[in-house]
């Protein structure tokens, strides 16, 4: 099986650079094979601004601050971010962006790929975007050329910081703190990211693979293995179990309908690691080591007593 693992020193970087813009990026989630969901890098540049202040209509969006310090600036106010901070922004809500500070700002960003339906008017020179329209311009004119004219953003002195922001030291979490959910806890409901430190020889969620989400992992400290076990339709294929070891900035990406399990185990050092997911209420779990299936939509798990797959032509 293909492996879907990348090492972010190994992704190729791009700059980002245009008046008060600034940064170096790395496309995480492609370089380790993600379909429905991204992951970005940003090391944001001393004083300079991540992206264009900007707000998705269907997408919702997770930061995490891996280093360095700055500003969150939403709707026309600012807050000051660190190291272990996470940001929600839901779809449709607040207008944000990210401003360094002196040392430069280091972030993960995760998002959704939902694909939005643009209707082009070629001779009107429009396009239609749901009940709105937008202009089709010139395309040099690029978002990040437009906001390069506009300027840099106005900055006030930072304000108490809303519960969107929140840093994980001040989440409780479960297991003693090991398991803690950031997104949620944050306002985010599209999507999760989980922070979970695992003691040497402990595994995270049981090995498992989704119908229709897809999952993303970011090690930030330690080591440990991800092990690969097909389902059993899979293994009829020929498909066999499968390890691989993992240290820190290794990222895994687990696309839905592959029917190959995943289980992230720690090693000597322990394992602490970032899993973000989408929440979609139609996804059905299946787990190949005690034989269950969830069916997240009713709520219901259930234990196979006996097991009867097809090749794509119901019996």
């Amino acid at each position: 099986m293909s492996v879907p693992l990348a090492h972010w020193d190994d992704v190729e970087t791009f700059r980002a650079d245009l008046g008060h813009l600034g940064g170096t990026w790395r496309d995480l989630g492609r370089a380790a094979g993600s379909r429905a969901v991204g992951l970005k890098r940003i090391e944001i540049h001393p004083g300079k601004w991540s992206t264009p202040a900007h707000v998705h209509g269907a997408e919702e969006e997770i930061f995490y601050v891996l280093g360095g310090s700055g500003l969150s600036w939403q709707d026309g106010d600012v807050y000051e971010v660190g190291p272990g901070d996470c940001l929600v922004h839901r779809a449709g809500a607040e207008a944000h962006t990210l401003r360094a500070g002196g040392e430069g700002l280091d972030v993960l960003v995760f998002g959704q790929r939902i694909r939005v339906e643009f209707a082009p008017l070629p001779r009107a020179g429009v396009g239609w975007l749901g009940r709105r329209w937008a202009d089709l311009g010139d395309p040099g004119r690029t978002p990040w050329a437009r906001e390069a004219e506009a300027g840099e953003p106005e900055v006030g002195e930072p304000k108490e910081r809303p519960p969107r922001i929140v840093n994980e030291a001040d989440v409780d979490g479960e297991d003693g703190g090991l398991y803690k959910s950031l997104g949620s806890t944050a306002g985010a409901e599209q999507s999760g990211l989980n922070l979970l430190r695992l003691p040497a020889g402990d595994e995270g969620a049981p090995a498992h693979c989704h119908s229709v989400e897809e999952e993303i992992f970011v090690v930030l400290e330690g080591e440990g293995t991800l092990e690969l076990w097909p389902s059993p339709a899979r293994a009829a294929e020929g498909v066999e179990r499968e390890d691989h070891a993992l240290r820190a900035g290794h990222v895994v990406s687990r696309p839905a309908g592959t029917g190959i399990a995943h289980l992230l185990r720690a090693g000597d050092p322990g394992l602490t690691y970032l899993a973000y997911g989408t929440r979609d209420r139609a996804d059905i779990a299946y787990y190949p080591r005690s034989n269950k299936i969830y069916w997240r939509g009713v709520g219901l798990i259930a234990r196979l007593e006996a097991l009867d797959y097809f090749d794509g032509e119901p019996s």
